[in-house]
């Protein structure tokens, strides 16, 4: 199946990176916030877990539930998203995290599982993993139908992206760093998260593929990096000649994107190009002044479909933004719409993001009806 794509108005346009641009086709969107189900998933006071860390009860949804990956199963949605319970102190990042998944027929309304499926354990990622935990899922399937994750290790000193795999997204193998093994260790302890890997569509399936006979990956913040493996397990992030991380894309003044850019969910490879979508931070001091300090919206960049390092075009204005109070009222009030799950379903691109470090949000997009 090829990949629909919109030709004609979109929320944003592309801004070109070499001479006469790339116009507007390629862009996702215009997606629409539907109202009636939105957040749809919220913490829970409810459900319990017993945490075999330390051999207690925790209340594991019960403060935060934000950052979702997704993917189609079964003829269903299935999201993994991160929750954090409300242990230790009031402050991002100072709660414990854990992975839960939640599943949904139409896309809108979800049934969540009561325990977590990924979560730190008395296993060999331990050290990395506790006491701040796991975070911030994207996930893609490989060609034998195993779901691949990439997440955040968040041990309260160094945050490193890891891989995990599974073949029924409810038991986890792990994996570890996802640069541990690579460049001799080189690149191990590198503060390192959101990976983005690229992808083709058949269907409601997105597939990890390979170019070039390796796979890649668009990785980090506040710079994007790429990485690639032979296996989709263990990743080398590419260096230059002088053996310096390269950077394929990077925040720019005087946009909604002049404080960080962020890998967002895997990437997508269009009749277009690559497409990435990614997290953006707006600076106050060199930002967009007509946006808050420190916003959080959603960008979308194309690369050369030959040479994933070749940046084509990159939007000009975010094509999501945080517009309704859900997407500002919780731990993060600046405002996010942190999108990191993009699936393909019945016909439909559903979006699945984070809002103010709180809660699960979707927007969705009907290619057929947009003109």
């Amino acid at each position: 199946m090829r990949l629909p794509l919109l030709v004609g108005c979109c929320l944003a346009c592309w801004t070109g990176e070499r001479a006469g641009g790339q116009g507007r086709g390629g862009m996702l969107g215009p997606f629409e916030k539907p109202s009636l189900v939105n957040p749809v998933i919220a913490p829970s006071r409810t459900s319990q877990f017993r945490s075999p860390m330390n051999d207690s009860i925790v209340y594991w949804e019960a403060f935060a539930t934000f950052n979702p990956a997704a993917v189609v199963r079964d003829g269903k949605v299935s999201v993994l998203y991160r929750a954090e319970d409300a242990t230790g102190e009031m402050k991002i990042g100072h709660h414990t995290s854990r992975i839960g998944l939640a599943e949904s027929a139409d896309g809108l309304r979800f049934t969540r599982r009561s325990a977590p499926v990924l979560y730190p354990d008395n296993d060999a990622q331990a050290s990395f993993e506790w006491p701040g935990g796991v975070e911030d899922p994207r996930i893609v399937e490989a060609e034998d139908s195993t779901y691949v994750l990439t997440y955040t290790q968040w041990n309260r000193d160094v945050p490193r992206l890891a891989i995990a795999t599974s073949r029924d997204l409810i038991h986890w193998d792990k994996h570890g760093p996802a640069f541990a093994r690579m460049i001799d260790g080189k690149y191990r302890n590198l503060e390192s998260k959101s990976g983005a890997i690229l992808s083709r569509v058949d269907g409601n399936r997105v597939i990890a593929t390979r170019l070039d006979g390796k796979y890649w990956m668009y990785f980090n913040v506040p710079d994007i990096l790429i990485a690639t493996s032979d296996n989709l397990a263990d990743w080398t992030p590419l260096e230059d000649t002088n053996g310096k991380l390269v950077k394929v894309l990077s925040p720019r003044p005087g946009y909604f994107d002049s404080w960080l850019v962020e890998a967002g969910p895997p990437a997508l490879m269009t009749e277009h190009g690559i497409l990435v979508l990614y997290n953006a931070g707006n600076s106050e001091r060199y930002g967009d002044p007509r946006l808050p300090h420190r916003i959080y919206t959603g960008g979308q960049a194309l690369y050369d479909p030959r040479n994933p390092v070749k940046l084509l075009a990159r939007s000009d204005e975010p094509f999501i933004r945080p517009t309704e109070a859900y997407e500002r009222t919780g731990q993060y009030v600046e405002g996010t719409t942190f999108v990191e799950g993009l699936v393909p379903f019945n016909g439909r691109w559903y979006l699945y993001y984070g809002t103010a470090d709180s809660r699960v949000s979707v927007a969705v997009w009907d290619p057929h009806t947009t003109r």
